[in-house]
């Protein structure tokens, strides 16, 4: 593709220019030594880009940020944050730049952004890069999140730098080109409100109403409105995370998003087997972030919100407390029924009508596959996999992975009285997640040069429910000696 070719697809710089209070021009570090180390066709297609331009020289330099397209405008984005319960002023991207916005192949602006592009005014300590590990895993899970139908920030490529990167070892380092709905956070509405400035923080608010909720603006409170959309935004994505067995692992309110997509992969994880205490991050040891926690810490970063956006749902905050509160004690009911109605769909159960003898019937069964898979260890995957097959008449593969076979006994009997749909259970129930023992051997081989291993597991999760041959490994528990996992953050 030639140059001129590139200006097909033009870029914009709305956030840098509506928002200028909080985005601070920056430019990339330059790359010694590019190399292109994976590509999303896929994706550059949905985004209208042309594939083989992105991986021409310049095409490289433009997904590092040393090449700047016509109309794009990097910044780093200001944004402040609660950090394991504790409240940052001033966060911002301190590894990253916004490059600017597209528009993609369905009219939809989408943000393109560069993680690991070097030092900013916001990074502290920091040295502002990113290598290859990390930046590999975030590739992975969110394009095997994407292909589990979960909203999530998308990977376009990762590109090695040709600089070493010291951290507990010199590794070699990389910039991920990631694409998202915009990077708007929790955190930068807190950020905004730090200010004083009541001129920007509606001013975002106005942003992230035309970008995600455009219905609001007609709504007679179009801030409360606002605040109601994430709320319920943010329910539905817990519960589903919730329901493919996900671990965030950092789910601080920088990191969670008002348009409601996953976003930040760093010290995350799905389990193996089903524990409610899971937790995959080396910072976490308290346990704040682990999986039961989950929705409670969701409900508590949405409160962070509408302390922040207070004075624009009413002039007078002491008459704005009593809307806000009501709309955020939504998120447990919207929360409650998206987890229950995904969990009868994953036990293949049809929806029923609330408040039935069919409804009842159905929150028991709900509840007692929670109490089997409590009792465990038992590969929460796999479990659900195995049930389709029991639903076909096989059980002996999900039977064997229980302990308490008369409680199982007695469970499946009333299961398969309500006529599960095995088919429909095989469409929810994934056989292949990014298996962590397996994430752990391709990063380690692309780290050392080898993609193989990461080009053979993308190829699995990105078509999680169909079963192939050939691919049986990728659908295995860890093995036994594979010990407690732990997850990094990158920096």
């Amino acid at each position: 593709m030639t140059a001129a070719a590139e200006s097909t697809v033009t870029f914009d710089s709305r956030f840098a220019s509506e928002l200028a209070d909080m985005a601070v021009p920056w430019q990339a570090e330059e790359a010694p030594e590019p190399r292109l180390l994976v590509f999303n066709d896929a994706l550059a297609e949905e985004l209208g880009l042309d594939a083989s331009y992105l991986r021409s020289p310049e095409g490289v330099r433009l997904l590092l940020g040393n090449h700047v397209p016509e109309g794009a405008a990097p910044v780093a984005q200001a944004y402040a944050g609660h950090q394991f319960g504790g409240y940052s002023p001033l966060l911002g991207d301190g590894r990253a730049l916004l490059l600017g916005e597209i528009v993609d192949a369905n009219g939809r602006l989408r943000d393109i952004h560069l993680k690991g592009s070097g030092r900013t005014p916001f990074a502290r300590a920091g040295d502002g890069r990113a290598v290859v590990g990390p930046m590999l895993r975030e590739y992975l899970v969110s394009e095997a999140m994407h292909a589990m139908g979960i909203p999530t920030t998308r990977s376009l490529a990762v590109v090695g730098t040709g600089r070493m990167v010291r951290r507990d070892d010199m590794l070699p380092g990389a910039v991920l080109a990631r694409v998202a709905g915009s990077h708007l956070r929790v955190g930068s509405f807190q950020y905004a409100r730090a200010t004083d400035n009541l001129e920007l923080l509606r001013r975002l608010a106005d942003h992230a109403i035309s970008r995600h909720y455009p219905a609001a603006a007609e709504a007679d409170n179009p801030y409360l409105a606002l605040f109601r959309a994430v709320v319920s935004a943010q329910a539905a994505l817990v519960a589903q995370w919730m329901l493919v067995g996900f671990v965030h692992g950092v789910m601080n309110t920088d990191n969670m998003t008002i348009s409601g997509e996953t976003i930040d992969y760093g010290p995350c994880a799905f389990m193996d087997d089903f524990n409610p205490a899971a937790v995959y991050s080396s910072i976490d040891v308290g346990g704040r972030y682990a999986y039961a926690n989950q929705p409670v810490i969701a409900e508590w970063n949405l409160a962070r919100l509408a302390e922040s956006i207070l004075p624009l749902i009413n002039e007078d905050q002491e008459q704005a407390v009593a809307p806000a509160v009501e709309a955020l004690g939504e998120f447990r009911g919207q929360y409650s029924d998206a987890w229950f109605n995904g969990m009868q769909a994953k036990l293949g159960l049809p929806a029923v009508p609330a408040g039935s003898p069919e409804a009842e019937a159905a929150s028991e069964l709900v509840d007692g596959v929670v109490a089997i898979l409590k009792d465990g260890p038992v590969d929460y995957t796999r479990f659900f996999r195995y049930l389709g097959e029991a639903a076909r008449g096989n059980e002996r593969p999900v039977r064997g992975m229980v302990m308490d076979l008369a409680a199982f006994d007695a469970w499946a009997g009333r299961w398969r009285s309500m006529k599960p749909d095995a088919d429909r259970m095989d469409r929810l129930n994934p056989v292949y997640i990014p298996r962590n023992h397996l994430v752990e051997e391709a990063l380690a081989a692309a780290t050392g040069g080898d993609l193989e291993p990461l080009n053979r597991l993308l190829e699995a999760v990105r078509a999680p429910y169909e079963e192939r041959p050939g691919l049986e490994r990728y659908a295995e528990g860890a093995p036994e000696d594979f010990g407690k996992y732990m997850t990094f953050c990158g920096t």
